[in-house]
């Protein structure tokens, strides 16, 4: 009896080893199935993004010939270039000016069009903008804004001076409608969403209890949207960043002081060669985004905590 006690008890712990082992082989091969979809998209990643990254934050302290380290000299230079603080104060005025306006304008359109019958006809013409190639945007500004243009005949007509709408100041506003123009339907579609995940539940109590519009929206509506504001912020921060294409195509290289931004001074220095100064500059730019972003978060986390 012994003996086959021990023959069964043998055939027990050998048959729960090979499940295991069977077990632990299903699991390698699932681990393996998951790092073989995952491997192209960090290979991409890696080669495209990070490596990238790294050679500009080396780049930033390096000669552009030779690749000799010369520490923060790199800084200096930029910092010490009048364009860059013209290019920088442009931008940070462009992004101050937009961003705001940009939320603003956008969350009360997404709110109208909510409780519009026809709002999602009209959410869809908002989207049309960011389908227009920049080309036909570029042809329609000469078109319209050029000194011989239709707005300018328009107030010759109507007894007016005509305006230099691309050769003075107002050339920095026409950039800042621009900008609201192509990203108002994006911004619009993302605040709907954030205003549909709020429980109509809430509305009809805090009407029912007297609550006006105003209230409604002050304490009902704002608190709900923090979460989405931040990202939504965020994304319009970032998309400041990148105005250039209309800019570049309207005026070229060296357009009115006030819409030389960034991209301008990048490109121009792309051309000349200088990689050490555009490494440099990426990275101030980039330091400094990150700091926005990082205390907009903090703010975010105090409000929530309080």
């Amino acid at each position: 009896m012994a003996f086959f006690r021990a023959r069964l008890e043998m055939k027990v712990i050998s048959s729960f080893s090979k499940r295991k082992e069977g077990q632990k082989r299903v699991k390698q091969r699932k681990n393996w199935v998951r790092w073989a979809f995952l491997l192209p998209n960090l290979l991409g990643v890696t080669v495209f993004a990070l490596i990238p990254m790294v050679q500009v934050l080396l780049g930033a302290f390096r000669t552009a010939i030779g690749g000799w380290w010369v520490g923060l000299e790199n800084f200096r230079t930029v910092l010490a270039n009048r364009a860059f603080r013209l290019a920088a104060w442009n931008t940070g005025r462009f992004m101050l000016a937009c961003v705001p306006l940009l939320l603003c304008l956008s969350l009360a359109l997404a709110m109208g069009l909510r409780r519009a019958w026809a709002g999602g006809r009209l959410r869809s013409a908002f989207l049309l903008p960011m389908a227009v190639p920049a080309a036909s945007v570029v042809l329609a500004w000469k078109l319209l804004f050029h000194e011989n243009g239709l707005v300018n005949g328009a107030l010759d007509a109507l007894g007016l001076p005509g305006v230099d709408w691309m050769g003075s100041g107002a050339s920095f506003w026409m950039l800042v409608i621009s900008y609201l123009w192509k990203n108002l339907g994006y911004t619009v579609v993302l605040w709907t969403a954030a205003l549909g995940a709020i429980p109509e539940s809430i509305y009809e109590a805090a009407q029912m209890d007297g609550a006006n519009g105003a209230a409604c929206f002050l304490w009902i509506t704002l608190p709900n949207l923090k979460g989405s504001a931040y990202s939504i912020g965020v994304l319009s921060l970032l998309n400041s960043f990148r105005v250039f294409r209309e800019a570049w195509l309207v005026a070229g290289d060296y357009p009115q002081e006030q819409m030389y931004l960034l991209q301008h001074l990048y490109n121009n220095w792309f051309r000349a060669l200088d990689y050490d100064k555009i490494a440099a500059a990426s990275v101030l730019t980039g330091g400094i985004a990150l700091v926005l972003i990082l205390l907009l978060r903090r703010l975010w986390d105090r409000e929530g905590e309080e």
